[in-house]
């Protein structure tokens, strides 16, 4: 999430309440509206996304958003079984791919977590059972979410037992910070900002969502 003003909301020319950083870039503004802070189950969009996570590590998410596409397709979707099956060749092939981020430290980590995400699976029947068991409480959170309230808290009680069970799991560049952004673009917690037009959808999406229990 990158920085907003004051308040941490801008309306837009059609009298649209957002984000703020959700209106600094058409691709930000699409994927706010359509993807960030509503719930997901899929397995496969888990995955790509607490990867894509670490790859942001030292960057802004626009950047990797922008390469999106093509983290896509060098990862071939980021399908679980296949990525973990990549060799040192893959490496190879992917530190040379310029439509990427080239740290080969963050690739291997890729190839790793697949492997360590299959093993969530065999445990917990999915990652998303994995990873909804952490979702906080709602007495936990304020009943408003305000951009100082965010810009306090960049992570949780429940990132930080996340990152601290997937690195004693053997997953990398899962720290507490890197986890918390996953669980707000997850929808795990909704971090719309008060007066945000997409806040009530988002949250009646949660309401709607059935938690994956295996």
């Amino acid at each position: 999430m990158d920085n907003a003003g004051e308040s941490g909301l801008t309306i837009d020319s059609d009298n649209i309440t957002r984000c703020s950083w959700g209106a600094n870039h058409e691709d930000y503004t699409r994927y706010h509206d359509n993807e960030w802070g509503f719930p997901v189950s899929d397995d496969t969009r888990l995955f790509e996304k607490i990867c894509l996570e670490g790859f942001q590590a030292g960057l802004s998410w626009l950047t990797i958003l922008r390469k999106r596409e093509n983290f896509r397709a060098a990862f071939l979707q980021f399908e679980i079984p296949v990525v973990a099956e990549f060799k040192p060749a893959d490496v190879e092939r992917l530190v040379q791919d310029a439509g990427i981020v080239r740290h080969r430290g963050k690739i291997s980590s890729t190839i790793n977590n697949a492997k360590r995400a299959l093993e969530l699976q065999q445990e917990f029947g999915s990652l998303a059972a994995y990873f909804w068991r952490y979702e906080p409480d709602s007495d936990t959170r304020p009943e408003h979410i305000t951009w100082e309230w965010l810009v306090n808290n960049p992570i949780s009680p429940q990132s930080t037992a996340i990152s601290k069970d997937l690195k004693k799991r053997g997953w990398t560049f899962v720290g507490p910070t890197t986890v918390y952004a996953f669980m707000q673009a997850m929808g795990l917690v909704n971090d719309h900002i008060k007066g945000c037009h997409c806040r009530a959808r988002a949250e009646q999406q949660r309401e709607e969502f059935i938690r994956p229990t295996s």
